[in-house]
C-alpha cells in the first residue's frame, strides 16, 4: 500500500480524503454505510453562532449533471454541537473537521473560541463563501478585505488548524487565496458552489425559494480544477479542493492540479460508500503508477 498521509497545517490525515460540509451530516448519519475510520477525517455542517432555521421549501433541485441547493445552513447552533452532537463524535479515529459561519466578523471568531477548547476538533473550515443566506456568508469571501478579516479574528481565537473556504463567485480567487494565507491560513478549500438559478417554465417560476442557489456536482469540476491549479501556484500553504468529485479517477485529477487533500460533497448524495471508493481508488492508482508517497502528486501539473 502507498504512503497516502497528508498534512494540512499541523493536522496529519492518514489520507487525503474529506467530506464536504453540508453533504454529510455529522458524520454519523453515514456510518452505516462506511467505516469513518477509513477517512482522512470528515467536515461536519455548517455550524453558526446561533441557531439557524434555514431558507424557506423548495431549496434543492436537480440540474444537468449536478444540483442546485438554497439550504441556508441550517443549523442548531455552535452550543448544541459542543453539548449534544460532539461527545458521540468522540470515539472515532478519523479527524472531525467544524465547519463555521456568520453573520458579522464577532460571529466567527465566538464560534472558533467554544470550539478551540475541545480536544477532538483539530481544525476548522471557516465558510467565507456560502451563497445561500441574506447577510455574512459569501459577502466575506468576495473581497480580500473582508477575507482578511474574518481569517485574522478567527487566528486569534483558534490556535489549532485554520481551513479558509473560499467562492468562486469573484474575479480572481488567488487574490482572496493570498488575503487568507497573509492573516495566519494555514490551508485554503476551493471551491463552494457556484451562483446559479434554475427556472420551471410551466409555473413560469424559480425552482427554488430563494431565485438562486449554489451549484455543485460534476458540472462544475472543470472550474474547481483550474481555479485549484491557480491558487497552488498562488500560495504557499496547502489547497484542499472540492466541486465535483464524483470518483477516484477525479479525486487524482484534483491533486495533480495542486491539491494536498480534496473533499467530496454532491456525490455522497448519489453513492454514500463513494468517499471509501475513492481512498482505495487512490491507492490502487498510485501502485500503478509505481508511487511511493501520494505527496509526489501534488502540483505536478
Amino acid at each position: 500500500m502507498a504512503q497516502l498521509g497528508v498534512k494540512i497545517g499541523s493536522l496529519q490525515l492518514s489520507n487525503p480524503v474529506l467530506t464536504a460540509s453540508g453533504t454529510f451530516g455529522y458524520g454519523e448519519e453515514f456510518s452505516d454505510f462506511i467505516n469513518l475510520d477509513c477517512l482522512g477525517g470528515f467536515i461536519v455542517k455548517g455550524t453558526t453562532l446561533e441557531p439557524r432555521q434555514g431558507n424557506d421549501y423548495p431549496r434543492m433541485v436537480e440540474t444537468p449533471s449536478g444540483m442546485l441547493n438554497a439550504v441556508g445552513l441550517q443549523n442548531k447552533g455552535v452550543d448544541y454541537f459542543i453539548e449534544h452532537i460532539y461527545p458521540r463524535l468522540t470515539g472515532y479515529t478519523s479527524e472531525i473537521i467544524v465547519n463555521i459561519s456568520g453573520s458579522a466578523v464577532e460571529d466567527y471568531a465566538k464560534v472558533a473560541e467554544k470550539l478551540n477548547v475541545l480536544p477532538r476538533i483539530n481544525a476548522i473550515e471557516v465558510n467565507i463563501s456560502c451563497p445561500n443566506v441574506k447577510t455574512g456568508g459569501m459577502a466575506f469571501g468576495t473581497t480580500t478585505a473582508g477575507a482578511a478579516a474574518v481569517t485574522k479574528a478567527v487566528r486569534e481565537a483558534f490556535d489549532k488548524t485554520l481551513i479558509v473556504k473560499l467562492s468562486p463567485n469573484v474575479t480572481d480567487i488567488t487574490e482572496i487565496a493570498r488575503a487568507a494565507e497573509s492573516e495566519g491560513a494555514d490551508a485554503v478549500s476551493l471551491i463552494n458552489t457556484l451562483m446559479g438559478m434554475s427556472i420551471d417554465i410551466e409555473r413560469q417560476r424559480p425552482h427554488l425559494s430563494t431565485y438562486t442557489g449554489g451549484l455543485s456536482g460534476a458540472a462544475v469540476r472543470p472550474v474547481a480544477v483550474r481555479m485549484v491549479w491557480q491558487v497552488h501556484k498562488a500560495v504557499k500553504i496547502p489547497v484542499i479542493g472540492l466541486g465535483g468529485i464524483m470518483s477516484g479517477r477525479d479525486a487524482i485529477e484534483f491533486i495533480l492540479a495542486g491539491a494536498t487533500a480534496i473533499e467530496v460533497g454532491t456525490a455522497n448524495f448519489i453513492d454514500p460508500k463513494v468517499t471509501v471508493e475513492i481512498v482505495e481508488f487512490i491507492d490502487e492508482y498510485c501502485r500503478r503508477h509505481g508511487v511511493s508517497d501520494i505527496n509526489q502528486l501534488i502540483g505536478i501539473i
